[in-house]
């Protein structure tokens, strides 16, 4: 059986931390803007560390896990 859990977490962040999608920080304006659909060096840099800390942290300390079949 495969353990679908780290993709649908991978896919689903990737997804909400779209720089500019829903929200961006930082902003062009603001510290945080909202709806965008913009976004620059530095917001993509701090989502990356977002993806990357809510990803590690779901998958080795809350083990999410997934099974299909």
């Amino acid at each position: 059986m495969a353990d679908w859990g780290p993709v649908l977490i991978g896919v689903v962040l990737f997804v909400l931390l779209q720089p500019g999608l829903l929200f961006q920080l930082p902003g062009h304006h603001r510290i945080l803007d909202c709806g965008g659909m913009k976004t620059n060096g530095k917001s993509i840099a701090v989502h990356t560390l977002i993806f990357f800390t809510l990803y590690t942290i779901l998958i080795l300390a809350v083990h999410v896990h997934v099974y299909a079949g």
